[in-house]
């Protein structure tokens, strides 16, 4: 048994398909079912179940795919250990953010990264709150920047920015005219909200769940430029996250943005990370520089 054959079978698991697994390991399908084949014959027991259109794990496989992530987290972490000690600035980071932070965040960090940054190579991901806790717990990811107010239990937090939320509205609708707005003026409104599992859902309602806003039944967006066109098309209103409104999404053809007036609703920006990882070095440098742009975009 070695970790190749670990990998190989961790890669199964992930994708319950030998020739998916094959291209996520970077060798031909008979080289993998042969290794995984070798493997149980080493163990002595099954560990795949083998379907002419479905791959699926025993319940022993399920236990000792288990127990290899964590086999294969310890390698990597021995590697990345060893690699930081020589330069903790260098090599690769996992970094994910959420669907409504990553496309507005980006292009203001990014650069500054870089040049702060030369030698560290930064793997972006995008994942909903709940799938990026999990793959950052898993070990799948060495870094979460995502809103916090949620169950980050056994994590390394660090609050970076305080976003303000504003209001989108159809550019002829009564509260365009307005400076800013209450959320009291919001009372009879059409909502329009993200689909479950957006964190930013559950944000909107809290900050809507003191005044009679109805939530659009009939649509649920995947996106932020999903709710603003749909915003745009007369359908309703939204709350939209202030980077989202910067920049190249400032302007948008029938649409009108408007600042909240005090007590301004806001989120909290912040990153998360296992209090066991071998890149805090890197992990520290990244969120400073994150500090320091968002800042810079206040």
């Amino acid at each position: 048994m070695n970790l190749r054959d670990l990998r190989y079978l961790v890669a199964l698991a992930d994708t319950h398909h030998f020739g998916h697994a094959a291209e996520k390991s970077h060798v031909s399908q008979p080289t993998l079912s042969a290794q995984i084949r070798k493997l149980e014959d080493y163990l002595g027991v099954q560990l795949v179940e083998r379907q002419p259109r479905n791959v699926a794990l025993t319940d022993i496989g399920e236990r000792i795919v288990f127990l290899a992530r964590r086999v294969l987290q310890d390698a990597d972490d021995i590697v990345e250990l060893a690699r930081a000690s020589r330069d903790p600035l260098s090599g690769t980071l996992r970094v994910a953010f959420i669907p409504t932070l990553g496309p507005y965040l980006l292009p203001l960090v990014t650069p500054r990264i870089r040049k702060a940054l030369p030698r560290l190579q930064l793997l972006l991901y995008e994942y909903q709150t709940g799938p990026l806790l999990e793959r950052l717990r898993a070990g799948e990811l060495d870094l979460g920047v995502l809103a916090l107010g949620v169950d980050v239990s056994g994590l390394q937090v660090q609050p970076l920015y305080e976003e303000a939320f504003t209001l989108a509205v159809p550019a002829g609708h009564r509260l365009a005219a307005k400076q800013a707005v209450r959320t009291e003026d919001l009372a009879g409104e059409t909502l329009l909200l993200l689909e479950d599992g957006h964190c930013l859902r559950d944000q909107a309602l809290d900050v809507c769940n003191r005044v009679d806003v109805h939530e659009a039944e009939d649509f649920r967006a995947t996106s932020l430029e999903t709710l603003r066109q749909m915003v745009a098309a007369g359908l309703g209103i939204t709350l939209l996250p202030a980077l989202a409104t910067r920049g190249p999404f400032a302007a948008a053809k029938n649409l009108a943005v408007r600042p909240f007036a005090r007590p301004v609703p806001h989120r909290t920006l912040g990153a998360v990370w296992r209090r066991s990882s071998t890149r805090s070095p890197a992990i520290a440098a990244v969120c400073e520089t994150l500090k320091e742009a968002l800042g810079a975009a206040r």
